[in-house]
């Protein structure tokens, strides 16, 4: 057996100069070496080698290789995580404005690389002209004029530009941290799911913006629009990217503390806890959803009271679609109202977690992150009334979209500080 070590060693050598391994060997049936030292005499940005042996039943050795990464490298890579996330956030923003202001059907054409901006007047009424084949002039927009459409043109092309911004903000020094070996191991799976959920969130959004260029809008009441159902597919993933933008930003700049010198029942009690924080986290997202269903009807205009519906606790219109099922994605009453019933649960879920936690032992931030998802739960609800009773003013009704993205980062920052609590 001894040998056997003697051999290995001999093997590892040429990979790990400079490194001193002092096998230790105990008295049992199965022979058990590790590794009690490693000294690195090479220069400082030379990078460390970890050593991990272990036993194999047939008594051979198995030696598995794992790079560290520089506190600093960490740092960085999760500041360039952060901003990814950050510009995520203003798409996002962007995008309910654009849908706010009706701009998103305005340029009719996409290429992957970007359309080219019309500079002359000659070619600002060729792409005009281009525009009023479709039934958003034809029915919508009969007497837009050249300027007006200029206007949404530039709402529509500065949303598509931002998108291409992130993937480059993305790509490149994605590609750079990997070069230098700055990027965890666990990391690069991450990223290149990143880079394809940012594929394909563009390709989407077009996918998204076509369903507005059919020749599909034929009755009398038929107004030219997205598809509510790519319209909540194309918002469920901008969130879906965000969030784990956000989750991988934390990890790297804010490891999650843990408990310690604690009870078992103290810890059955925090893992409950953090059961009902993933609960909330997931009411959000679907509340969020919900409301991507909300602007592709316009259903935030057909009552514009609260608490009840013109007078009605339940409207008369909730299901007069046919089959049934259809109400809850294509009637904009029942829409509106499904709305309210899951932002009002979440507010009553995030409330009762706020008080739970003032009788909960946590990690510490988790306290601060808890008072963070109940005021803003709180501000997103009046935020959401507000822009109700108001008939849906630009500016409220972005505040309130920008707001559920709010919401969703504090509820991720708390999940992420209760991820590590002692089994």
């Amino acid at each position: 057996m001894l040998s056997i070590a003697r051999h290995c060693a001999k093997i590892i050598a040429p990979h790990t100069s400079n490194l001193l391994i002092k096998p230790t060997f105990l008295k049992t049936n199965v022979l058990r070496t590790y590794t009690e030292s490693i000294l690195c005499r090479k220069q400082t940005s030379t990078r460390l080698l970890n050593l991990k042996n272990a036993v194999r039943g047939t008594g051979t050795i198995a030696v598995r290789l794992t790079s560290d990464v520089s506190p600093k490298a960490k740092k960085t890579v999760g500041y360039w995580l952060l901003g990814c996330s950050g510009m995520v956030f203003v798409a996002v923003v962007l995008g309910g404005v654009t849908r706010l202001t009706d701009s998103g059907l305005s340029m009719v054409t996409w290429r992957l690389m970007g359309e080219r901006m019309p500079i002359s007047h000659a070619d600002w009424e060729t792409e005009f002209q281009t525009y009023q084949q479709f039934p958003e002039f034809k029915i919508k927009n009969p007497d837009m004029t050249l300027s007006q459409f200029k206007w949404i043109w530039y709402m529509e092309f500065g949303h598509r530009m931002w998108g291409r911004a992130i993937g480059a903000f993305f790509l490149l020094p994605a590609a750079f941290f990997w070069a230098r070996g700055m990027l965890k191991p666990g990391m690069k799976p991450r990223v290149l799911a990143f880079g394809t959920l940012i594929g394909l969130q563009g390709l989407l959004g077009w996918y998204m913006v076509k369903s507005g260029l059919e020749d599909r809008f034929h009755g009398a009441s038929d107004v030219p629009r997205v598809s509510q159902y790519r319209l909540a597919a194309h918002l469920s993933a901008a969130f879906v990217l965000y969030t784990l933008f956000l989750w991988s930003a934390l990890d790297h700049l804010i490891p999650a503390q843990t408990l310690s010198n604690v009870s078992a029942s103290v810890v059955k009690s925090a893992r409950k806890f953090r059961m009902l924080a993933h609960t909330c986290k997931g009411m959000v997202f679907f509340t969020a959803v919900s409301g991507a269903f909300v602007a592709g009807l316009n259903a935030g205009l057909v009552y514009n009271s609260f608490p009840k519906m013109a007078d009605k606790w339940i409207p008369d219109d909730l299901l007069a679609f046919s089959p049934k099922l259809r109400n809850i994605t294509e009637n904009p009453t029942t829409v509106q109202f499904d709305h309210r019933i899951l932002g009002t649960t979440t507010l009553c879920l995030i409330t009762g977690l706020w008080l739970l936690s003032r009788r909960r032992h946590l990690p510490p931030r988790a306290y601060t992150a808890t008072t963070a998802v109940g005021v803003m739960a709180w501000i997103q609800v009046l935020l959401g009334i507000t822009t109700l009773l108001t008939y849906v003013p630009i500016p409220l009704a972005a505040s309130h979209q920008s707001g559920s993205l709010v919401l969703l980062s504090t509820a991720v920052w708390l999940t992420h500080e209760l991820k590590r609590l002692p089994k």
